[in-house]
């Protein structure tokens, strides 16, 4: 399923976008994702396996959750992660909203809480050290997403993205990406929205490579990650 420009926000003409041929860097991004992806993938298997029996042990089933996000030239798919939420997590955030002003403008501006009343305590250490998103590596063998480009985001938050959405739609989603190096949590929405646009419009490989090396860094700094 695509996502047209009509879909994507009806008053905003000046996102409306064309059918890109292929994604950003072409053959050799793919292949790039490929190797990295097999590579991590059978290196993080046991951690995999670890990580999905004490979720069910933890907290039940399901182990893995997958959310609807936008990718290359619109098409959403189902993005893989650990889940890190209690099962009625979306009771949970409408109840959270609707009785909590301070944390409605905060969901409005941010698009997250920095303490999120959804999150298990599991959850919290998963996304602390990342580690709930080594489901993506699927995601990456699929094609959906990248080993690095912009942050995945739902449909309706691809509004919030105005002329830089087509920046967006140009390459596939990361699983890393430019502003995980950059700030991650520390910086504002309206700034991850800029470093990603400005990653597309400067994209080299060498530039993916060195996110890359950065991203293992940035993931040892347990307190910074998303």
């Amino acid at each position: 399923m695509t996502i047209s420009a009509f879909d994507m926000n009806p008053r905003r003409p000046g996102i409306r976008v064309g059918q890109n041929r292929r994604p950003l860097g072409g053959r050799s991004k793919r292949v790039m994702d490929l190797t990295v992806a097999l590579i991590a993938l059978v290196l993080a298997t046991p951690v995999m396996l670890a990580i999905t029996l004490l979720i069910l042990v933890t907290d039940g089933a399901p182990a893995i959750f997958s959310h609807t996000r936008v990718g290359f030239n619109g098409k959403r798919f189902a993005c893989y992660k650990f889940r890190t939420m209690v099962a009625n997590a979306d009771q949970v955030l409408a109840d959270y909203i609707a009785n909590n002003p301070e944390a409605a403008k905060e969901w409005e501006q941010n698009w997250k809480f920095k303490n999120d009343p959804r999150i298990t305590f599991l959850g919290h250490i998963l996304r602390k050290s990342s580690l709930d998103e080594l489901p993506q590596l699927i995601n990456v063998l699929r094609g959906d997403m990248s080993c690095v480009g912009p942050r995945p985001v739902v449909p309706d938050e691809l509004q919030r993205y105005g002329a830089c959405a087509i920046d967006y739609l140009r390459t596939r989603p990361g699983l890393t990406g430019l502003w995980q190096v950059t700030g991650r949590d520390a910086i504002d929405y309206p700034s991850r929205v800029s470093i990603d646009s400005r990653y597309v419009r400067n994209w080299s490989m060498w530039v993916d490579v060195v996110i890359l090396a950065r991203t293992i860094f940035a993931v040892m700094k347990f307190d910074n990650a998303s």
